[in-house]
């Protein structure tokens, strides 16, 4: 049996969940998801208790066992807490700023880079170098902020770019090597 796929899911107050037609939906303070359950995955909705059961036990459905439970919590969690990344960045001139629905940064290129921000996206920039992603969806929230991330990666040789807080690099010594 799955470890993770045996856990309950427990539902806190003012959340609901529901399952209909083989797609399971979460409703709560910060939103409502919903996430299709894979064919052979049972779920149970009891006593504030979610739970997952599975029809055999072949290695496919052991891991969507688990994943199904997993992607549930996570609903559970982004409706009640919301989800959060923070991202540095790092250079002399690097900066960005939030223009309505777009953010705009200066990266060092010749042009300034424009990135669209996402329907249930909140970014919230810091003196100019901190920002912030928040969101209920885990999963756009971790590609809102590896994107943002993409625009300018981190370089091993000078240190600068965009870079996830706590992020740590290993600095590279260059051409001319240790003297």
């Amino acid at each position: 049996m799955s470890r993770i796929g045996r856990k309950e899911i427990p539902v806190p107050k003012g959340v609901e969940v529901k399952h209909d037609n083989n797609v399971v939906t979460v409703k709560g303070p910060k939103g409502t998801l919903s996430t299709p359950v894979v064919p052979g995955i049972g779920v149970t909705i009891e006593n504030n208790v979610v739970q997952f059961t599975r029809s055999n036990d072949e290695g496919k459905m052991r891991g969507f066992h688990g994943l199904m439970r997993a992607l549930v919590a996570n609903n559970v969690r982004g409706v009640t807490d919301g989800f959060k990344r923070e991202l540095d960045i790092v250079g002399v001139g690097y900066r960005a700023e939030v223009k309505g629905k777009q953010i705009v940064f200066a990266l060092g290129y010749s042009h300034p880079v424009v990135y669209d921000i996402p329907i249930g996206i909140d970014v919230l920039i810091e003196k100019q170098t901190h920002i912030t992603v928040t969101g209920v969806d885990r999963q756009l929230v971790g590609q809102v902020a590896a994107n943002i991330r993409r625009l300018r990666k981190p370089d091993p040789y000078k240190q600068k770019g965009v870079r996830y807080t706590g992020e740590v690099l290993k600095k590279k010594a260059g051409k001319t090597g240790a003297k």
